[in-house]
């Protein structure tokens, strides 16, 4: 048998689920979670040998519980199971320790067949997405023209910018001519409007989107 959790926030998405995975003999459906922190306690206390964990979770970012569980259980594997095909949730994810991302307009075999991939020990991509971790192994990631990170003012943006660059916030602070306490307030900001949990993750996102370079 394989023994599958289900993180996700959504009753709709969970019943859906549940009703596709059920149909699978050797399936078994051990858990649900509908927070981040419901998912890194229950993986902890039912082992389950496969996680489909949504990105969007509340209290803890699915980037953020991926991290947790992996880094704390060995023989976690986790499939990325979501509406975000962009770049920074991708990347992010596979660096959290998830072997698989697929999105959620997959048909039902895809799914099956990608639960048993990730069960089996292999890794596994949607379409759209294995051209995107292709594209950026062989070093033709796609560029834009957008604005990077458009939610952010520009002020978060300079800030932002030289948190990629390495630099504490008093650093921060004296380059722009602002307090330490202002700067922090500006961090806590950002780190909510990138739906991140640490400097760290910040860090990643923004030199994944090209931020942070020293000239």
């Amino acid at each position: 048998m394989i023994h599958i959790l289900i993180a996700d926030d959504h009753p709709l998405v969970r019943k859906g689920m549940t009703a596709i995975l059920n149909t699978v003999p050797d399936f078994e459906i051990v858990g649900q979670a509908t927070t981040g922190q419901q998912a890194i306690d229950l993986a902890a206390a039912l082992r389950p040998d496969v996680i489909l964990m949504d990105l969007q979770m509340p209290d803890v970012t699915g980037i953020v519980a991926t991290r947790e569980i992996t880094g704390t259980t060995a023989d976690a594997r986790i499939l990325v199971v979501t509406l975000f095909e962009d770049d920074d949730s991708v990347f992010l994810a596979l660096r959290a320790g998830a072997r698989g991302y697929v999105l959620k307009d997959a048909d039902e075999d895809e799914i099956i067949q990608a639960i048993r991939t990730v069960a089996g020990g292999g890794a596994i991509f949607s379409p759209a997405v294995a051209e995107r971790v292709l594209a950026f192994l062989s070093g033709q990631r796609p560029t834009t023209h957008d604005p990077v990170f458009p939610d952010l003012t520009v002020r978060e943006r300079e800030i932002l910018e030289r948190i990629a660059q390495g630099y504490p916030n008093p650093r921060i602070a004296q380059q722009l001519g602002l307090s330490p306490k202002t700067v922090g307030n500006y961090v806590s900001i950002i780190f909510d409007k990138l739906q991140v949990a640490d400097r760290a993750e910040a860090i990643i996102r923004a030199r994944d989107a090209g931020m942070g370079r020293v000239n």
